[in-house]
């Protein structure tokens, strides 16, 4: 798991200043008794845990293969991607929420919302610090693909979680920001309630959307289709390969992905050349594609290939 060393540097940088700003927001709530202030606050430490759990699970995913697990635990840091969205939906936007209503219902007037206005501008001091650094370290990976595109192909899930999460703290401070204004401005101590309710919905959907994709990632998504060309390419160079029909792949870690190759061997091949051949392949792969942890070679003709393939498709079909 050499290549997280950006990662952590991330999930260090939002860890700190979570913490942080979770005990200031929560002694601004204290003092106030601002309603969107204590879901701020909430939000901010469920954050802190979150990156705690990110990084647990990048150091559960680095474990090396066992008899139990022999191609790895790279996806434990799948299965805690997962979980962190579902503490931003269950206690984030949870607790926003049920804050929100309980402050719409007895609402109470916020007393030196100045305090506020100054924890709040502080945050959005340190949050933005935290999303600047994810953000920059997500631009390093994305390349030429668009921002949910790539988030969409990523592998990583370390790196985005905590964008997204820095993202929906930044548009939750600015809506704590509103609500307390609002509720200054107005006389309406309800805003700031609405305000909570706001930051729910926000926490809400990031939840869902880091849900969808950390899914994704747990039932096992396929390499890039670059990393499908080059292997394909490799195999296709040696002589005693016909035809290297296609590729099945799925990843189990960022960086770790296990590989079906499909081949049509040279007619004149026999079985100790068959086995040379694979171990060149998986030579050249250790080299120019080691993200290529386990290879399997199935020899087949292009004809018997072509008609797994369409059967595959129809199935889809059906399940659609």
């Amino acid at each position: 798991m050499a290549g997280h060393g950006g990662s952590r540097r991330v999930i260090y940088a939002a860890l700190a200043g979570n913490l942080a700003i979770a005990l200031t927001k929560f002694a601004a709530a204290f003092f106030t008794g601002s309603s969107a202030m204590l879901s701020e606050g909430v939000h901010s430490l469920v954050d802190t845990g979150n990156g705690g759990l990110l990084l647990y699970g990048m150091h559960r995913a680095a474990r090396p293969a066992d008899s139990t697990h022999p191609f790895g635990h790279g996806r434990e840091l799948y299965f805690w991607s997962f979980i962190v969205a579902l503490l931003v939906f269950a206690l984030g936007a949870g607790v926003s929420f049920y804050e929100g209503v309980m402050h719409i219902m007895a609402p109470e007037s916020v007393a030196n919302p100045m305090v506020n206005y100054v924890v709040l501008g502080f945050s959005l001091l340190f949050e933005g610090g935290s999303w600047w650094v994810a953000l920059k370290e997500f631009h390093k990976t994305k390349g030429r693909l668009g921002w949910f595109q790539a988030v969409r192909l990523s592998k990583d899930p370390s790196v985005y979680t905590v964008l997204f999460e820095d993202s929906a703290a930044l548009l939750g401070l600015l809506v704590a920001f509103a609500g307390i204004s609002a509720a200054e401005v107005f006389d309406i101590p309800e805003f700031d309630g609405v305000a909570s309710l706001g930051i729910a919905a926000i926490l809400g959907a990031t939840a869902i959307f880091l849900a969808r994709e950390s899914k994704g990632l747990l039932l096992g998504e396929p390499a890039s289709r670059e990393v499908q060309a080059k292997v394909l390419a490799i195999a296709q160079q040696d002589a005693a390969v016909q035809r290297a029909n296609g590729l099945v792949s799925v990843h189990i870690g960022p960086e770790e992905i296990i590989a079906g190759l499909s081949v049509e061997f040279e007619d004149h091949v026999a079985a100790p050349e068959i086995e040379a051949c694979v171990e060149r392949i998986e030579a050249r792969l250790k080299a120019e594609v080691p993200t290529v942890k386990s290879l399997f070679v199935k020899p087949q003709t292009t004809r018997t290939w072509e008609r797994r393939r369409q059967e595959m498709a129809d199935a889809s079909d059906d399940e659609v």
